[in-house]
């Protein structure tokens, strides 16, 4: 059985029994004001990537992850593909998967012979075999301090166990990452580039291992695993310092804006991040309907139909999402930071992408930034997405 995920906008178009229109894409924990895309050289996208681009991709994220080394960072297409990879290259045995969580880890130990069992807390897991994290955990945001963490790779090493966490939602929290505080254990660290700098459709995703392994899963993968484009935006956005603290800070503020408005429609948030928020509620079946019915998709669960999870609703560019045009042309020369190597910072004539509300223009750099970068095309109309979901809250009536 495949897993259901979100951000399929023919698949909320089916269940609302409507056709193509301006939809509000909430179903995802995608950052909704992506990075600021930059001139990429032609040479990214016509020659094969170069082992020194890679290289230096790899040290930019083992700097910006907390790994001890470049060579224990595995670059792929994807966390997706690393989760689906990974199980190949151990015996198999015992898997723990902490759950509820992401849908996608216990089907794929499944599929080549673990035995895979759901546990509610890593305390439950068996030591001696492997235990799955997602942390900060999805859909509900729980959250394993690093010392925690440590302690228990350091008892699964013993035992002769592993530890596998998956850090897809972990930018968010960057003091809370497992691959400086778990280093040197038998420890996997999964990261997701897609989710916190807003450009899932690049598909980059980034595993941290010991270093055996880590060859290990770079052979599965093989050459060329990952695209010239994606080298080149992703080696610029992991050192962009400033654009990151600035998308933490702003990211922090949207989350409290859409706590107010759930919380005023009389919903009660139980969790998340600050890139999406967890409503538990017995009239979650409702609300979704009803948000369906005002081209809003959230995100529901199977497994447990009093949960509705909620993406932040960004301006009105994540509206514009439903209606992909083709993208700027790149600007003809690569944008210069304002301060210090590979950051941005904004000034009167090169505005910061967090100030106001507006959401998409164009920097001074040339770059593309917020709507555009993601499609190409202006807002719909003047309402965000802030403001779209709040109509629809006040009409909500369970």
């Amino acid at each position: 059985m495949s897993v259901i995920h979100g951000g399929d906008l023919a698949d909320a178009r089916r269940l609302a029994g409507c056709g193509e229109g301006d939809w509000l894409d909430l179903s995802t924990g995608i950052n909704p004001q992506p990075y600021p895309l930059p001139a990429i050289p032609a040479e990214a996208w016509t020659r094969l990537p170069g082992r020194e681009a890679l290289d230096g991709l790899l040290e930019a994220a083992a700097a910006y992850y907390g790994a001890p080394d470049p060579t224990l960072v595995v670059a792929g297409p994807g966390s997706q593909s690393l989760i689906q990879r990974l199980p190949a290259l151990f015996a198999p045995t015992r898997v723990a998967v902490v759950g509820p969580t992401y849908g996608e880890h216990a089907p794929a130990w499944a599929s080549h012979g673990h035995e895979v069992d759901t546990v509610a807390a890593l305390a439950d897991a068996p030591r001696d075999g492997i235990a799955v994290l997602v942390n900060p955990n999805n859909p509900d945001g729980r959250l394993i301090a690093p010392d925690t963490l440590a302690r228990e790779a350091e008892d699964r090493m013993r035992a002769g166990g592993w530890l596998v966490v998956d850090e897809a939602f972990g930018d968010v929290v960057p003091q809370a990452g497992a691959a400086a505080s778990c280093a040197g254990t038998n420890t996997v660290v999964l990261k997701s580039f897609g989710k916190f700098f807003g450009l899932a459709g690049l598909r980059l995703g980034f595993a941290i291992a010991p270093a055996g392994l880590a060859g290990r899963l770079s052979e599965a993968l093989g050459a060329w695993a990952v695209g010239g484009p994606a080298i080149a935006i992703a080696s610029m956005a992991l050192r962009d310092e400033g654009w990151q603290e600035e998308t933490r800070a702003r990211l922090e503020g949207d989350t409290r804006r859409l706590d107010a408005l759930l919380t005023q429609a009389g919903l009660a948030v139980t969790g998340g991040t600050t890139l999406f928020r967890l409503v538990d509620s017995a009239h979650a079946p409702a609300l979704f309907a009803h948000l369906l019915r005002h081209r809003i998709y959230a995100r529901r669960f199977p497994y447990n139909e009093r949960w509705l999870r909620v993406g932040l609703p960004g301006d009105g560019g994540t509206i514009a999402r439903g209606k992909l045009t083709p993208p700027h042309p790149a600007p003809s020369a690569p944008p210069s930071p304002a301060r210090g190597e590979g950051k941005w910072t904004g000034s009167a004539d090169n505005p910061s992408p967090l100030a106001g509300e507006g959401g998409a223009h164009r920097a001074g750099d040339g770059r593309v930034r917020g709507a555009e970068a993601a499609t190409g095309t202006a807002p719909a109309g003047d309402e965000d997405g802030f403001a779209r979901l709040q109509r629809a809250l006040e009409g909500f009536a369970p």
